[in-house]
């Protein structure tokens, strides 16, 4: 068998092994053996490329892909070993970047190696020069966006710079405008392939991504996050096919679909359109905020919540992104084994844009080893919540607003939240009365039935566990 037949057999099991591991990852049961197929899938690609060049490439070039991959993987480990789970969200956001870039960088080594090299030009003649220069145009496109969105992102979801929304004058005629131009470009380059189009292709691409993440409020940065995602993946996909490598086409297609349908299901959670989220404009950050008076809150200490915790039959937890920051998802997860130790039925109720990554609250409970069939969806928990003695609302806030049922004129007005206010009691979790990521304040806290706990989440989950 040829070196290049091989290679293609590997990427088709590489291949394979990435649709496992798709499948595997849709399930907290199966979560593990499908991470394991995707390790597995992309060592036998990076063994099947090397295996490739070894036979095609010098000893430059081969030792160069060495040493890049090396480095790489030094980098990767590294920053493996460092990230906190609350760090997951700007890690993958950054990791979008570097996809985009190399999709830019290999759009432009296209460019260089056909089109602006006149032998190479009369070999691949006619129709084939069209659709190469299609590719090239459409690659660095799909990249540049990619890259200057993914790093805008990173800097929202680090609070390197606000997450208030960026409202220029008719900002989404400038989107429009861009993809308008985008397309006018195209035709030109395919007509006349040029180094002057193609930088300028690169260069509003590059303004486009920055802008459209950048219009995006906070509030949908968990729908920006999968839809970066979805962006990465076709263009690995451009690029597979400028390099003619299915195996990145196959990849690319597999994670630009599942990041599509991702972004779906996020819009879905959060009744909101696909365009709307596009078009910015939720998610302010904001402080205390409080648009009208909605009364006095009512503090409790973590003795007090013991008792009612004591006294209970049922509890539901509903975490957000304030467990991830605090680190609580360990002492949470024994609180629960306590209260079930004790005959007390305890669930999670998860929302589907809790924290700020699809998952993210899942994977922080499976992290503390919380049994998965205690581990429930909205649309599981919700008929449940009327009928439960205590709801702890640990760090969650816009996600169990009832404002998005109870006030049109909202911000979040229709979106699909936890209902725990018809619980017995709600024990909120906070610390203070600032509102959410969304900006959007939440008559919850004010409720006859809510009870605040201020302070850091871990510290009184621990002292409430101290006093059971």
């Amino acid at each position: 068998m040829s070196a290049a037949a091989a290679a293609s057999a590997a990427y088709i099991v590489a291949g394979l092994l990435f649709i496992l591991s798709l499948a595997g990852l849709s399930r907290h049961e199966s979560a593990k053996a499908g991470n394991a197929y995707g390790i597995a899938g992309m060592a036998l690609a990076l063994a099947a490329t090397i295996g490739l060049a070894t036979r095609s490439s010098s000893a430059l070039g081969l030792t160069l892909l060495v040493v890049a991959m090396a480095v790489g993987a030094a980098i990767g480990l590294w920053r493996a070993a460092r990230v906190e789970m609350t760090g997951m969200p700007e890690l993958i956001a950054i990791l979008h970047s570097f996809v985009g870039l190399a999709a830019v960088l290999v759009g432009w080594n296209g460019y260089l190696s056909v089109e602006a090299d006149p032998g190479q030009q009369t070999e691949v003649a006619g129709n084939l020069l069209g659709i190469h220069s299609a590719e090239v145009v459409i690659g660095v496109f799909i990249g540049a966006v990619t890259f200057t969105g993914s790093i805008v992102a990173f800097l929202k979801l680090s609070g390197r710079i606000k997450s208030n929304p960026l409202m220029l004058p008719a900002h989404n005629a400038l989107n429009l405008g861009a993809l308008v131009a985008f397309a006018v470009l195209t035709v030109v380059f395919v007509v006349e392939p040029n180094l002057l189009v193609l930088s300028a292709v690169t260069v509003l691409a590059l303004a486009l991504g920055w802008h459209l993440v950048a219009s995006i409020g906070g509030g949908d940065m968990p729908v920006v996050v999968s839809m970066l995602n979805s962006y990465s993946g076709w263009a690995a996909a451009a690029s597979g096919f400028l390099l003619g490598n299915d195996l990145l086409i196959i990849t690319g297609a597999l994670v630009g679909s599942s990041g599509a349908y991702l972004s779906y299901i996020m819009c879905r959670a959060m009744n909101r359109s696909f365009l709307s989220v596009i078009a910015g404009g939720f998610g302010n950050e904001g402080s205390v905020a409080v648009d009208r008076d909605y009364g006095e809150h009512t503090e409790i200490t973590a003795e007090e919540t013991a008792e009612l915790l004591r006294d209970a039959r049922s509890v539901v937890i509903t975490p957000g992104y304030g467990m991830a920051v605090a680190q609580a998802q360990g002492a949470v997860a024994e609180l629960t084994r306590h209260l079930r130790d004790k005959g007390i039925d305890a669930r999670f109720g998860i929302h589907p844009v809790a924290g700020r990554l699809p998952g993210h609250m899942n994977v922080l409970l499976a992290e503390a080893k919380v049994p998965y069939d205690i581990v429930l969806e909205m649309d599981e928990i919700n008929d449940d919540l009327a009928d439960t003695d205590v709801v702890l609302v640990i760090g969650a806030n816009d996600t169990v607003n009832p404002a998005a049922t109870d006030d049109p004129g909202s911000p979040i007005a229709g979106m699909p939240v936890l209902r725990v206010w018809e619980a017995g009691t709600v024990v909120v979790f906070k610390r203070s009365m600032n509102t959410g990521y969304a900006g959007v304040q939440n008559p919850l806290f004010f409720r006859d039935n809510s009870r605040m706990l201020f302070g850091d989440a871990r510290e009184r989950v621990e002292d409430i566990l101290r006093a059971l």
